[in-house]
């Protein structure tokens, strides 16, 4: 029997309890019926108190998914855009937005209502759910409590997501959960997105506020953004500062303080994240791995790894 019903309003829906959810490896796959289009979810529990949601998403028809939580224990979510915007309207009628390169950060302990998808547009978010438990261990009971005032969903920030945050996230989705050293790393991003997005909130001095202005943050992104899809072939910092609209002095001084890096020294992650991902999911020789992410002598990459990680790109190979 179909469990897809259209709603009034010409969308169709379905129950979160009805979507399939798998184990794969150490996360829980829960993807999109087929006939509402292509995407999925992946849940990653990294202990009792904290757990990561990758969604994506591109319905072909407006979907609604609906939810109904009743928890023991508040919760605080932080959702970070990545593309694209989906609403969760609440039965009450509330409606939260979310939308790309914002962050929304919400308490909630119980709800009911439902998820809004538009039909052929493309939707990746990552949500981060928090017990206040683990609030608490990090913030203080004094500070949290601040946040848990009633049972019912409170938006409490809708910020654009910060250049660093956007790095971690990035950082996040380029790691592969199949092996403990990933997942440790997936869990570092995490903590280092979380300490950038709820600074703000649990009243931590900003600094970007004072010494750099909404058009340095841009420039930095973008530059960042220059080198990520650059860096087999990474632009010199001449080169890259004139892309990004600003000069070699303040481009280095906004490296070091959105991302506590150099340029090179972040094109130098981004090949070694890339290498390393790819080695372990594939076995693949050293050599192959080097030209993937732009070496052209297989002994620099190798030497180069090392001193990354601690261990050769072979012992890595080894493991698929």
């Amino acid at each position: 029997m179909d469990k897809l019903k259209p709603t009034t309003t010409k969308q169709w829906s379905i129950s979160s309890d009805d979507l399939e959810t798998h184990r794969k490896n150490d996360h829980l796959h829960q993807p999109l019926p087929d006939d509402l289009g292509a995407g999925h979810s992946n849940i990653f529990q990294f202990d009792n108190d904290l757990s990561v949601i990758e969604t994506r998403y591109t319905p072909c028809k407006d979907l609604a998914i609906l939810n109904r939580i009743e928890l023991e224990e508040p919760r605080l979510v932080v959702t970070v855009g990545l593309k694209g915007q989906s609403r969760f309207i609440e039965n009450s009628g509330d409606e939260l937005v979310f939308n790309e390169g914002y962050t929304s950060i919400t308490t909630l302990q119980t709800s009911t209502g439902q998820r809004q998808y538009e039909a052929h547009k493309i939707v990746q978010q990552l949500r981060f759910a928090l017990n206040k438990s683990w609030l608490d261990k990090y913030f203080g009971e004094a500070k949290t409590a601040q946040l848990f005032n009633n049972n019912s969903t409170r938006l409490l920030s809708y910020q654009r997501t910060s250049p660093q945050a956007i790095c971690a996230a990035q950082q996040l989705l380029n790691c592969n959960a199949n092996s403990q050293t990933n997942r440790l790393m997936m869990h570092g991003q995490t903590m280092s997105l979380l300490a950038f997005e709820l600074s703000q909130l649990c009243g931590d001095t900003q600094k970007e506020a004072v010494e750099f202005s909404p058009k340095d943050a841009a420039i930095a992104k973008l530059a960042r953004d220059i080198l990520f899809s650059e860096f087999k072939n990474p632009p010199s910092v001449e080169d890259l500062s004139r892309r990004a609209g600003t000069n070699q002095f303040k481009l280095k001084k906004l490296f070091h303080y959105f991302f506590n890096n150099t340029p090179y020294g972040l094109v130098l992650e981004i090949r070694m994240t890339n290498a390393y991902q790819l080695l372990e999911s594939t076995g693949c020789q050293v050599s192959v791995a080097a030209e993937s992410v732009g070496y052209s002598h297989a002994s620099n990459f190798s030497a180069a790894f090392i001193k990354h990680f601690g261990t050769s790109p072979k012992e890595v190979a080894k493991k698929h």
